[in-house]
């Protein structure tokens, strides 16, 4: 159980309902990070917003399952079991290479980046947000220019860095407000790419 009152699915009205329309998955299910907010719907409605256009929105550049990989990267830094296990299960369906995908769980999990199946690139992005994560007042622009000597663009660099900055406001909302992954289907997003608009979870 949450940690404060929640409104399930088949109680809420009014905007509340219109939203969990919206995000809802198979079987009226709704996340439990979106049912965190059914107090504030406006609340809801940000998080969802911000999630979709960081996450899922068609012009990002850099691959959705590497972004998703930076969220159980981050999400496991913070120790956000609830996190990691939903995006873990996202990724893997992504990647679509399950000994890839346990190889880096396998690296997230012993914190070794470096025995990851990923490319010097990806690791470098790796870094970043390890370093953004665990001490963003220590960031230096060092790591800016060896991302951008590695071949990310200015544009990639900020998707980076709003994924993983995005994780880190999901994982303290999780932790802050006892939120377990209970009831759950782990996994679903809202993967329609090319409609900004569309929140369905599947």
């Amino acid at each position: 159980m949450p940690w404060i009152e929640t409104v399930a699915y088949d109680a809420a009205k009014g905007k509340l309902k219109a939203l969990y329309d919206r995000v809802k998955g198979p079987e009226n299910n709704v996340d439990n990070i979106m049912m965190m907010h059914s107090l504030r719907p406006h609340s809801l409605e940000g998080h969802m917003a911000i999630y979709k256009y960081v996450l899922h929105h068609h012009d990002n550049i850099v691959d959705k399952w590497f972004l998703e990989t930076l969220g159980v990267w981050v999400s496991a830094l913070n120790e956000c079991d609830y996190c990691v296990k939903h995006h873990f299960a996202g990724l893997k369906r992504l990647l679509n290479d399950d000994k890839k995908a346990a190889q880096i769980k396998a690296a997230i999990e012993s914190n070794n980046i470096k025995a990851a199946p990923l490319d010097e690139r990806q690791k470098t992005a790796m870094e970043y947000a390890r370093q953004l994560t665990c001490s963003p007042s220590s960031m230096v622009e060092d790591i800016i220019i060896k991302m951008r000597a590695y071949g990310y663009s200015d544009g990639e660099i900020l998707e980076i860095n709003q994924v993983s900055a995005y994780f880190n406001y999901a994982n303290r909302t999780v932790l802050g407000l006892g939120c377990s992954a209970d009831g759950d289907i782990l996994g679903l997003s809202p993967n329609n790419s090319n409609d900004p608009n569309d929140w369905e979870h599947t």
